[in-house]
């Protein structure tokens, strides 16, 4: 029996994993490597888990086995003034209990690579597809019906899902209770957002009032520190270290799991273990009384 599956009085029973990356739809990086075994962990210790990633271009479905699941597509997102069609579609991962849920768009993600065309030219509109993204994802969780413990957000496409949550959605039953980790992984954007990104983020709570902190011009360190911002953990992996992200969680008193945590340790769950430490602040003194 795994030593830390349910060591601690509370656990974090259901988690969501919001990524841009999962072997073995995209492969070869740490993010994808991250995105197929953290949350296997999670289910190896019995618990139960929501993956989403975007439906990149490359990804084929006949191959992987997608398909739309129609009763949580056709809402439209306004983004930049413009109706975008949300579309879900699903697949389960070979020898696995995994399932994946992909958010689709054909401006956003049909025949479009990550985060770079073919000859390695950023795209203008990586913050909207970000900003689609997050929101996709929410309403469709909403739609679900399901109440996760811990969302914990990897990587850049991910890093407004915070903002949202704390800001837009803290009201809505599925999230009131919710703890956000971050995971600051990925590619290394060069270019900013484009010029109307922060006019474009502006949704429900997030009004120009709360986005006066940011910068006009945000560039990939800045999505950072916005997701730590409104994150309450911070979790790093060996290849994406960040000191300034470091430095301002340890200010702020937010928990950081540490790529050494999950080296020199006897415990066979870090990862989850850290899901439990963060999930279990506030709740133990509160089961007591």
């Amino acid at each position: 029996m795994l030593r830390s599956c349910f060591h601690t009085m509370t656990h974090a029973k259901k988690i969501l994993f919001i990524t841009q990356e999962i072997d073995p739809y995209q492969s070869g990086t740490e993010l994808s490597t991250i995105g197929r075994n953290i949350p296997q962990q999670a289910l190896d210790c019995g618990r139960e888990i929501r993956n989403f990633m975007p439906k990149w271009g490359d990804i084929n479905e006949r191959r992987c086995q997608l398909h739309e699941v129609i009763r949580l597509s056709g809402m439209n997102l306004i983004i930049d003034d413009t109706d975008h069609l949300l579309i879900i579609k699903v697949a389960s991962i070979p020898s696995s209990r995994m399932q994946v849920y992909f958010i689709d768009n054909d401006d956003y993600f049909q025949k479009r690579n990550e985060w770079a065309d073919d000859s390695g030219k950023e795209y203008e509109d990586n913050g909207e597809r970000a900003i689609f993204y997050a929101r996709g994802v929410l309403e469709t969780v909403k739609k679900l019906r399901w109440v996760p413990d811990i969302i914990h957000c990897q990587g850049w496409m991910s890093a407004i899902v915070p903002l949202y949550l704390k800001l837009a959605y803290n009201e809505e039953p599925s999230f009131r209770d919710s703890k956000v980790v971050f995971t600051p992984c990925g590619p290394k954007l060069e270019k900013p957002m484009s010029e109307q990104f922060r006019a474009n983020l502006l949704f429900k709570g997030v009004t120009r009032e709360t986005l006066e902190t940011l910068p006009q011009t945000m560039y990939l360190n800045d999505l950072y520190r916005m997701a730590l911002q409104y994150s309450d953990g911070l979790m790093l992996t060996p290849e994406c270290q960040v000191p300034e992200l470091v430095a301002e969680a340890e200010a702020a008193g937010k928990p950081i799991f540490f790529p050494t945590e999950a080296e020199n340790t006897e415990s066979e769950t870090p990862y989850i273990d850290y899901f439990d430490q963060m999930w279990s602040i506030g709740k133990e003194t509160k089961e007591i009384d």
